[in-house]
């Protein structure tokens, strides 16, 4: 009893070597955060300006979907930070998605060896910035006129 502990007795993430399972958990838990709180922030919003009529609706149609060619600087800067957040909600959406098929894999029992693990975790990030770069592309595509 008397001697020193030679390893903390309450391991924290700064004491294990980061891993993409470990890094792969703590994000799935942040894009979960994310889409329960931006998205649905913005869902509320949305139903709430339906419901307030026209002019309520109008109102969010200027900030958050297009401000039109005589918009103020604050509806244009609007627009654009809620486009960069669609942007990451939609990653965030993909990301949860891709690590909550692994997770349901991982259920059944596969996967639990440490490279099909590593796999799959660095697989889910690629899957969700692809995913997310090709939704992108179509609504820009949809935008330009292609």
């Amino acid at each position: 009893m008397g001697q020193k502990a030679s390893r903390p007795l309450s391991p924290h993430l700064l004491i294990y070597r980061w891993s993409p399972q470990m890094a792969i958990s703590i994000v799935h838990r942040v894009t979960g955060f994310i889409l329960s709180t931006a998205g649905m922030l913005v869902l509320l919003w949305w139903l709430a300006a339906i419901g307030g009529g026209a002019e309520s609706y109008a109102i969010f149609k200027t900030y958050v979907v297009n401000a039109g060619e005589g918009a103020t600087a604050l509806e244009t800067a609007s627009n654009w930070f809620f486009r960069l957040a669609a942007i990451a909600v939609l990653y965030s959406f993909f990301q949860h998605l891709f690590s909550g098929l692994r997770h349901l894999v991982l259920d059944t029992g596969a996967g639990y060896e440490l490279n099909a693990n590593r796999t799959w975790a660095i697989a889910a990030f690629i899957a969700a910035f692809f995913a997310t770069a090709l939704v992108v592309l179509f609504v820009a595509s949809r935008f330009i006129g292609a």
